[in-house]
């Protein structure tokens, strides 16, 4: 069989072939390919478009609870992917590298009580109890469209905070020049980390980082929900980082530790492929992935597989007059 290279947490529809071989999982090191996937699902859209998008015997979904947040206004240009879509397509690498297995290994994830540290470069280091910040601080609905770096996307009412006015609390310190994020290491819970085959060759804990400015930005925001209930183990609970500009495998779930730091942290795919994931990550429609073009995206909605609707990719993800500043004076073809 075709052996792919690896890709990014937040990837799984791989453009290394045809159009029509687009179902494709992601795959790393002995990774799974196209074709299989294809194989698998069977023929006629009921195989290739319900069960691919996880409509036909879904995996029993861990309990969530409702938030209590401000809801954003509807958007008339945005068109909500599916819920089922969102929490049973998706990619968690420390519950395998196939599109479902997230869904189907995570629900055990024991997501309370959960604690997020916050340390480095600030004046007042703590230790934050997730679900009680919950319940404290202010939430609010984001509406956001979400483009993974292999060329499809969706768009997730997201329920959440920004990650600027949290950090805020701890007092960074001018030495601040980066925010580091670490996921939850627990080879116990997440098979992926167990086995380094399932969980895609991947050095854990993964780790995901931000220059200050963009971390600090008020689209960023650290996500506790979706579709205003708490988010489900397969889309990082109990809290996760939400980056709308950037390519999904900047998202990174199940967050522990945030540390400011004066140096550029290591990322998890930068360090695994640093040819074809840079630190930033930029949504960028005129720069290609070595294996695949950027300029085109297929949006995940309603229907199955052949209703998926194609499109051309924005730069920045739609969101260039927010945040096109922050890199005024970048040759972002060499900061990729």
């Amino acid at each position: 069989m075709l052996i792919k290279k690896p890709a990014p947490s937040d990837l799984s529809e791989a453009q290394t072939t045809s159009e029509s071989a687009y179902v494709s999982r992601r795959s790393v090191i002995k990774g799974l390919v196209a074709s299989g996937v294809l194989a698998s699902a069977g023929v006629g859209e009921k195989a290739m478009g319900l069960d691919l998008f996880g409509r036909k015997d879904e995996p029993k979904q861990a309990p969530r609870k409702p938030l209590k947040f401000t809801p954003q206004k509807p958007v008339p240009d945005l068109v909500l992917t599916p819920e089922d879509k969102v929490s049973n397509y998706n990619n968690f690498y420390e519950f395998g590298t196939g599109k479902t297995d997230p869904a189907k290994n995570s629900q055990g994830l024991r997501a309370e009580p959960w604690t997020l540290q916050v340390e480095g470069e600030v004046e007042k280091p703590a230790t934050v109890d997730v679900w009680q910040l919950m319940n404290e601080i202010g939430l609010e609905e984001r509406i956001y469209r979400m483009r993974c770096v292999e060329a499809w996307s969706m768009v997730i009412p997201w329920v959440g905070f920004e990650l600027g006015k949290f950090l805020k609390r701890f007092q960074p310190t001018s030495r601040a020049k980066f925010v580091a994020f670490e996921t939850l290491y627990d080879p116990e819970q997440m098979p992926g980390q167990r086995n380094r085959y399932i969980g895609g060759g991947v050095d854990y804990p993964y780790v995901e980082g931000l220059r200050m400015d963009e971390a600090m930005h008020p689209l960023t925001i650290l996500s506790v929900g979706l579709y205003g209930k708490t988010l489900p183990p397969q889309n990082g609970a109990p809290i996760r980082l939400v980056v709308p500009w950037k390519y999904g495998f900047k998202g990174i779930k199940s967050i522990v530790k945030i540390k400011l730091v004066e140096q550029m942290p290591p990322t998890s795919w930068n360090k695994m492929l640093p040819q074809e994931y840079g630190f930033y990550a930029n949504v960028n429609p005129q720069v290609d992935h070595p294996r695949w073009s950027q300029a085109s995206e297929r949006f995940i909605g309603e229907g199955g597989l052949f209703a998926v609707k194609r499109q051309p990719t924005l730069p920045f993800n739609g969101y260039a007059e927010e945040v096109a500043s922050l890199y005024r004076n970048m040759d972002l073809r060499k900061f990729y």
